[in-house]
């Protein structure tokens, strides 16, 4: 057994780094004299890992048992982490103390497992330290880049160092360095521009390796060109990228999504549904982010409306509501409680979309994605009082819940500035105050306060004329201004607030920008020439002026001149007929217009006036009128209906 070793330790002194084939065949000969040589099967996992058989290797070194183990941490980490078994690989590589190998295994465990922050800290921590070889420099600045750029994604751009990415000469980085700006809304295209020219002129590629990675940089240009929609562009670049040739299944779906997405309208949703759905399923080591995968997701619910399938949708979304938990601020959780209520409406809007959500808030109260859905076609109807009274139902249940958690989703910027919003457009500044002074309070006692919030609270409470708001601004801008002196808007606001109350912050100001550098380019005389615009009265304010209206004494109404109603030819010299307010037909003038007519009114006069003569039925005295009978009914029909006698 010594003879073999001492073999071994020749073979290892003469091996170069390119043979690691034979160092494996040598170390296969040593464990048929020893089987359990903790050396030979260190020796062996080490070749097995520098020829890529990651499960090999993970293999030699769980069958070596505790000693090899022991002896080989960090191989063992790194196998581990190739392998995809991230957290177990995470532990380990903790666990190793003063090891710049096992830094870097823990920090790559921790990207993929999509702890970012961990992973930048790590990074920063390699980057102060002295480097062991003369790439790893390199290697720190691609993968810190890569971290930066996935905080971005995720959110969390304040924890990136470098606030604004530097131009960067190697691809890796520039890469990396357009990511971060794309995850930060900059969608200039300078970066992605010049990264095919840095590609092909990278001498650490060979021309395959250049092929792949210039295909993810047009899948980019497409979500770039998608964003500033320029669709026409984004579906030409879009047809110009043949799928088959991208080598990882992650990066297909990834083009296929965008490619899709760049198209102006989709005239044929089911085939679209149908490209989506029949993409290659991806292998655990190539996963998608999580960003990724969720946005995926999404699309792939709108595909499935698109192609009329409420029902499915419905399903599959409830199914994942009921598996997370609610409320949360996940934006991609509450895409899917979006996408559920748009089933139930069947892609409609106005008053049936509303009929069809509404029962659903009942059911789920905390659902923050269906509230501000609710809220937002209130805002389209112009109903902004039955958007605000949703919000602060919601926010109602949000504030009464005891639930760990809940009140960190009360007090979300986002949530808060809608109210605030909301508040401003119905002129309701006092419940704007009181909102503002709440959401301080409640972060101003946290590990992570958010700063964006205390910093729009403080400005907020520095407009209220109530002592205890100017107290509270004071104490949230001495904060901001401890934790960041260099912030110019926390200093301002410092200043700002203890202006009145304390001569000391006069050395605070001298470092913000002077008054006068600030208004060098305004003209003051064409502003007073041009006025002051007047804003727009809100619904509020004009019910105001109008009861403001109705408390002042009304005037005395002016009495009106009615006009003259006399015909056009009156003549004042002329008596009035006395007959002018009978009936038409009733005056002595009147005659029957035709034969007929005269006929039946000379035929028709039962209680008509004779003058003189006496009456048929005798006389009533001398000058006295008789009343002339007329026929008896039917008497002339009896006449004419007669028969004639047969002769």
């Amino acid at each position: 057994m010594a003879n073999v070793a001492q073999s071994l330790d020749k073979l290892l002194q003469r091996a170069s780094i390119d043979d690691h084939e034979e160092i494996l065949k040598a170390c296969n000969a040593s464990l048929k004299q020893s089987r359990k040589d903790p050396n030979v099967l260190h020796t062996k996992a080490v070749a097995l890992l520098k020829l890529d058989r990651y499960e090999d290797a993970l293999r030699v070194l769980e069958e070596g048992g505790g000693a090899v183990k022991t002896g080989a941490l960090l191989e063992t980490s790194y196998a581990l982490y190739k392998n995809g078994q991230l957290s177990e690989s995470r532990d380990i590589a903790n666990g190793i103390l003063d090891d710049r190998g096992a830094r870097h295994v823990e920090a790559q465990a921790s990207y993929r497992l999509e702890d970012f922050e961990r992973s930048a800290l790590l990074y920063q921590e390699l980057s102060r330290t002295q480097a062991a070889i003369d790439t790893e420099a390199n290697d720190i600045r691609i993968n810190s880049g890569a971290a930066e750029a996935q905080l971005a994604w995720n959110s969390q751009g304040h924890l990136i160092q470098r606030k604004k990415p530097t131009r960067e000469d190697l691809f890796e980085t520039a890469y990396n360095a357009a990511c971060a700006s794309l995850a930060q809304g900059d969608l200039d295209q300078a970066e992605l521009i010049r990264l095919p020219d840095l590609c092909n002129a990278s001498g650490d590629l060979s021309d395959e390796e250049k092929v792949a990675e210039l295909l993810p940089i047009q899948v980019q240009r497409v979500y770039v060109l998608s964003r500033l929609g320029k669709l026409a562009d984004a579906e030409g670049l879009a047809a110009e990228i043949i799928l088959e040739n991208i080598p990882d299944a992650s990066t297909q779906l990834i083009a296929q999504n965008n490619s899709l997405s760049a198209q102006a309208e989709i005239k044929n949703p089911y085939m679209a549904h149908r490209l989506l759905q029949n993409m290659e399923s991806i292998p655990e080591k190539d996963r998608l982010f999580t960003f990724q995968s969720a946005r995926i997701e999404e699309n792939a619910l709108v595909l499935d409306l698109l192609a009329l399938k409420y029902g499915g949708v419905i399903e599959s979304t409830a199914r994942k509501l009921t598996n997370e938990s609610l409320p949360s601020i996940s934006s991609h959780l509450n895409h899917i409680s979006v996408l559920n209520a748009t089933a139930h409406a069947q892609y409609r809007l106005g008053k049936f979309g509303l009929k069809q959500i509404l029962p659903l808030l009942k059911k789920r109260p905390l659902d923050v994605g269906l509230a501000m859905l609710v809220v937002q076609l209130y805002i389209l109807t112009d109903n902004h009082g039955s958007a605000a009274t949703v919000l602060e139902t919601l926010l109602k249940h949000l504030e009464s819940s005891e639930v760990v958690g809940h009140q960190d989703v009360r007090y979300a910027p986002g949530l808060v500035a809608t109210v605030v919003s909301l508040y401003k457009l119905q002129g309701r500044k006092s419940q704007i105050t009181k909102e503002l002074a709440k959401a301080a309070s409640y972060w101003r006692h946290k590990s992570k306060p958010q700063r964006s919030l205390l910093t729009a609270a403080g400005l907020g409470l520095l407009e209220s004329n109530a002592s205890e708001d100017q107290a509270s601004a004071r104490e949230i801008f001495a904060a901001l201004h401890q934790q960041d002196p260099g912030s110019k808007v926390a200093t301002a606001g410092y200043v700002a607030a203890h202006a009145l109350s304390s001569q000391s912050v006069a050395e605070e100001a001298k470092s913000l920008t002077p008054v006068s550098r600030l208004i060098a380019g305004i003209d003051v005389a064409a502003l007073e020439e041009a006025g002051v615009l007047q804003p727009r009265m809100n619904a509020n304010a004009q019910a105001a002026s109008r009861k403001r209206a109705l408390d002042e004494k009304p005037k005395p109404a002016k009495k009106r001149v009615r006009k003259s109603r006399l015909p056009k030819d009156y003549d004042p010299n002329k008596a009035p007929d006395p007959e002018r307010w009978l009936p038409l037909k009733e005056r002595s003038s009147y005659r029957p217009k035709g034969k007929k007519g005269r006929q039946k009114a000379a035929g028709l006069t039962q209680g008509g006036v004779e003058k003189g003569g006496d009456s048929a039925a005798g006389t009533s005295g001398k000058g006295t009128e008789g009343v002339v009978k007329g026929p008896a009914p039917g008497a002339a029909n009896k006449a004419k209906n007669k028969k004639k006698p047969k002769k």
